[in-house]
């Protein structure tokens, strides 16, 4: 296939648009500005049938009329309680129906949410805490009582909002809930007694524009304190209208909210998914694949997007069987690679094709994405699997250490331009300067362009493993051993080797009722790679660390030695 016209020849910059034209010529090569922000996309979406339900939470349901009124309550009683337009609300909550409501009812307010990953303790969530200066902290009952309240003491909070996940539905899943009851905790507010409180009250307005922080969101600070991406209301705009032209989503389509909603995927690929598009939200608290299955047949869920491992886990789910995802037939995965090989076999187990996707918390979410209706091609010589093209209004390079651009098939680092771009860093213009100059984001992540327009992601630089002078890449190994029919999932690292200064070490999950042996693993990935890129070691071990939205957490490998 040519590669005339979208890039330049000499250096393999990409622009978008030739290319949307040719492998989804069905979508528009270009976005234009729909909405100012995020609430006015809301409000419209209310406006065009407000009784249509927006919210799925077991047996609960939220209508667009009712999330609007409850937001509302919610922005009154912030603002009755001092919160001013401009201060941070911080979010210490897991996927449920009050998330949605006080992201909405912060806007309203005038104010900035900040999703905080709830699976931090005490020192994460105190360093976000200060970072933002956030005035309000809005948690789940056992999220105060174990950590927030050992740490508000020394911020900035003076309001603290506390809810049950327990809340908006009656069914009490034993395989969710077990354990869990309401709590009375002094000191703090309860949620759906302000809400009650507040109903009808009026709501001051406050006019939000394109560039107004629509969100901060922390990244994982893997290589240093996290540091808090400012998205704009543009931002958020721009790619829910992505997510909306390139999967083709609508209020017909039901969305499975897998992903966390404090995360860049869950907020854009969920969240503001929803508001735009009227598509109900289906939130399940936190991931259980079994309830994960049942909940796909009954609501009959038609557009995910989520880690791979979620996929993985809904696979070898006890008494899985594929017919339980007939409905779910948009499905993209992004956030950590993806195996060629997970994806046959989850097609072989449902019959649907996982599309990929590609983005960070600083573009967004998406950035790259696999049209839908089309698979990706996989690398003939590293069998990596595509992570699409460049999305809408996008401008994509290839650079080496000095930022010079790089040809076709050469590997770099991806600087990424567009809409989707976040506008740096809360409180930190010195790293805003290095990672987003100009405006450009340097992603940190190594790859590159084949002739054809496809890009490919090789792995992060930090996570590259010299090898007695060799560069091997984590993911090239990992895609080799997924390859195997036991293992379920796997992580390599380069771990400490007097001889070779590093060493290639895999740590591997098995498939229920598979057994391998480590030698017979490291024997199968010999035949398969050079001398230098096998695993000389091999760990298995019962789970693959991650975090809460799917990536691995190579650190702790690396940890274990």
């Amino acid at each position: 296939m040519s590669a005339a016209g979208p890039r330049d020849a000499r250096t393999g910059v990409y622009d978008s648009k030739p290319w949307l034209a040719r492998y989804a010529p069905g979508l528009p090569i270009h976005i234009e500005p729909e909405y100012t922000d995020a609430l006015e996309m809301f409000r419209a979406t209310v406006a065009h049938d407000p009784d249509a339900d927006i919210i799925r939470y077991f047996d609960g349901r939220l209508t667009r009329r009712e999330l609007d009124e409850q937001s509302d309550a919610f922005a009154a009683a912030l603002t009755a309680h001092g919160f001013r337009p401009g201060e941070r609300a911080a979010l210490f909550l897991q996927n449920v129906p009050q998330f949605v409501v006080a992201q909405l009812g912060v806007w309203k307010a005038g104010g900035i949410p900040v999703s905080v990953n709830p699976m931090n303790k005490e020192r994460e969530l105190g360093e976000i805490l200060l970072d933002s200066g956030a005035t309000v902290l809005v948690a789940l009952q056992e999220l105060y009582r174990d950590v927030a309240q050992h740490v508000v003491a020394g911020t900035a909070v003076r309001i603290v909002i506390t809810t049950s996940e327990l809340e908006y539905q009656t069914r009490g899943d034993e395989r969710i809930f077990s354990g869990i009851e309401r709590l009375e905790l002094p000191d703090t507010l309860d949620l759906q007694t302000l809400l009650a409180e507040f109903r009808g009250r009026p709501v001051p307005v406050h006019t939000l524009g394109p560039d107004d922080i629509a969100f901060l969101t922390y990244t994982s600070g893997t290589t240093g304190p996290p540091k808090g991406a400012m998205t704009t209301h543009r931002n958020v705009v721009f790619n829910a209208r992505t997510y909306r032209e390139w999967v083709g989503l609508g209020a017909d389509d039901v969305v499975l909210g897998i992903a966390p909603l404090f995360h860049i995927t869950g907020l854009v690929g969920h969240i503001a998914v929803a508001l735009l598009t009227g598509a109900p939200l289906v939130l399940m608290y936190r991931l259980d694949p079994g309830v994960t299955l049942e909940t796909v047949a009954v609501e009959r869920a038609t557009f995910t997007v989520g880690s791979i491992t979620v996929f993985i886990a809904l696979m070898n789910a006890p008494g899985a069987r594929g017919e339980s995802l007939k409905t779910l037939t948009k499905i993209f995965s992004g956030g950590a690679p993806i195996p060629p090989s997970t994806v046959a076999a989850f097609e072989r187990f449902s019959g649907t094709y996982i599309h990929n996707i590609y983005g960070l918390t600083e573009t967004t979410s998406p950035s790259h994405a696999v049209p839908f209706g089309t698979r990706a091609p996989v690398d003939e010589a590293s069998g990596a699997l595509s992570v699409g093209v460049p999305t809408f209004d996008t401008v994509v390079r290839i650079v080496d250490e000095d930022g010079n651009d790089l040809p076709v098939g050469a590997v770099g680092e991806l600087v990424t331009s567009g809409p989707q771009v976040v506008a740096g860093y809360w409180n930190k213009p010195e790293e805003t300067a290095t990672a987003l100059p100009g405006g450009a984001l340097h992603t940190g992540d190594v790859g590159y362009m084949d002739a054809d327009g496809w890009f490919y992601i090789v792995d992060r630089k930090k996570d590259q493993i010299n090898a007695g002078g060799y560069k091997v890449w984590p993911r090239e190994v990992e895609d080799v051993l997924y390859e195997h029919d036991a293992v379920r999932e796997a992580a390599v690292v380069g771990v400490v080797d007097s001889y070779r200064g590093e060493t290639v070490k895999a740590f591997v999950s098995l498939r229920p009722g598979h057994s391998v042996t480590a030698e017979e693993l490291i024997a199968f990935a010999r035949e398969r790679m050079a001398a230098y890129k096998y695993p000389r070691l091999v760990e298995i071990i019962d789970e693959i660390p991650k975090t809460v939205s799917g990536k691995l957490l190579r650190r702790e490998l690396r940890a274990r030695g």
